[in-house]
């Protein structure tokens, strides 16, 4: 695969059609396209409006966003728009399925507030997972017009992984990848292999993890991160400067990078070890990109954002991540270096064997059951427990939420100053509680971001009223 391209960290902006103020009016038509990567081989991916990643939506706060779908895929699709406030009806929920060759029209107003990081994917049950990794994914960007940080300039990366065929084309899952969620060999920055990436040190950074289930521990030699934003927005105050970050599936931050570091580095991510079954890994660090930093002196407010406190909460749930082990009968130990070695792809896209194997509160998903009923603008704390031996990345749709504390090992700690999320990962036996409210009445979604997981029914539904 070609590697080593320049890369300006700058994604093309899906077009505003509307000359109206206040509104955003476009179209995003998910279809097959072929790509010759490398050895004069074409690769089938499906796209948004041709790209890959797809076309970056920027708006701000108060605009009325109205966009047009329409699904040349030969599958049903849905457009969920990862971590807005936005009605049920435009939520690209499993149940609002729009069929190839049909179109909807996704209206919704952003609230004042809502400024963050954020993303667009499918999100039909059973195909999330096919559909994601074959290209569908695209960045949303919600600007304040009154933004701290409005004078650093910024690039925006979008990571994600991908899987060839000696023929060029992308592989089903394995039964593998089910089980752990899938991760491609080529880790990808804006679509580029190994991209070469000129970065100055007073320039704001907007980091995508858009993989399945890849969790990166980034690091540049030399260099600090200073986190300043979240999922859902800038901080309360920015964190102090880490040698290393985590960024595990479906999560986003904004950094600003520090250090004397001068010259060319490389990006790096560390093995990160998330309790895969059947495998044997040996641990790797991946080379993302070659850096070209150059140092510039950066000021940084000492306060970013307000945040209200809590009113104290009227509903506390218990939600519950566990795994019932499936029958692997004639399953061998699979020991490699890497989890995609020699693993023959399963004909159905979900194996039998493995439906209910990932479970919320005991239960698998089904579209017709209700868990429970929340109320409107009602503040809920959710105690999150991860009762499996491996990872989890917990998402709620339809709003942003406060991590109050992690408790691991018998330790309990809190994070570093005040955040909006709407991604939060469970390490083995961990214990989360955040705190929200909902601001629609509709179904609304929790999940495993584990896109393999998510698939074989590590979900839940709920209802606000």
């Amino acid at each position: 695969m070609p590697s080593g391209l320049s890369l300006n960290g700058i994604l093309p902006k899906l077009a505003n059609q509307s000359t109206q103020a206040g509104l955003f009016k476009a179209t995003l038509k998910a279809e097959p396209i072929k790509i010759r990567l490398a050895d004069n081989k074409e690769t089938e991916f499906w796209a948004y409006n041709g790209q890959l990643p797809g076309p970056q939506i920027e708006v701000f706060e108060g605009d009325a966003v109205e966009i047009e779908f329409i699904n040349h895929l030969p599958q049903p699709s849905t457009v969920h728009w990862h971590g807005l406030d936005v009605p049920n009806e435009a939520d690209g929920n499993p149940m609002d399925m729009v069929e190839p060759q049909g179109k909807k029209v996704y209206r919704f107003t952003l609230p004042q507030g809502s400024a963050g990081t954020y993303w667009y994917h499918p999100h039909p049950h059973d195909h999330v997972s096919e559909q994601v990794y074959k290209g569908l994914a695209g960045t949303f960007v919600v600007k304040a017009k009154n933004d701290p940080l409005a004078h650093l300039p910024e690039q925006h990366w979008v990571i994600s992984d991908l899987r060839l065929n000696a023929d060029g084309t992308i592989p089903a899952n394995t039964m593998l990848d089910w089980m752990n969620g899938r991760e491609g060999e080529f880790v990808l920055i804006n679509g580029q292999y190994q991209p070469q990436i000129q970065v100055k040190t007073n320039e704001r950074i907007r980091l995508w993890n858009a993989t399945s289930a890849r969790y990166f521990r980034l690091n540049i030699p030399g260099v600090k991160w200073i986190v300043v934003g979240t999922e859902g927005g800038l901080l309360e105050k920015p964190r102090s400067p880490v040698d290393e970050l985590l960024l595990t599936p479906a999560e986003r931050v904004e950094v600003i990078m520090v250090g004397e570091t001068q010259g060319t580095v490389n990006l790096q991510s560390g093995y990160y070890d998330r309790r895969k079954m059947m495998v044997q890994e040996q641990p790797k660090d991946l080379t993302l990109a070659t850096i070209q930093v150059k140092s510039e002196p950066v000021q940084l407010p000492e306060s970013l954002r307000s945040f209200p406190n809590w009113d104290e909460p009227k509903q506390v749930r218990q939600i519950r991540f566990s795994e019932k082990m499936m029958n692997h009968t004639n399953m061998p130990m699979m020991n490699h270096g890497t989890h995609h070695a020699t693993t023959t792809p399963t004909d159905n896209p979900i194996p039998p064997m493995m439906n209910g194997m990932f479970l919320i509160n005991g239960q698998t998903f089904d579209m017709n059951r209700i868990d429970f009923v929340a109320k409107l603008n009602e503040v809920e704390q959710w105690e999150i427990f991860n009762e499996s031996h491996m990872d989890h990345p917990f998402h709620l749709h339809g709003t942003q939420f406060e991590v109050i504390q992690h408790t691991l090992n018998g330790k309990t700690f809190k994070p570093e100053g005040r955040a909006l999320k709407d991604v939060v990962n469970l390490r083995p036996y961990e214990k989360v509680i955040i705190r929200f409210k909902q601001g629609h009445t509709g179904l609304k979604m929790y999940h495993c971001h584990i896109l393999e997981h998510e698939n074989l029914g590590m979900m839940g539904m709920f209802k606000v009223e």
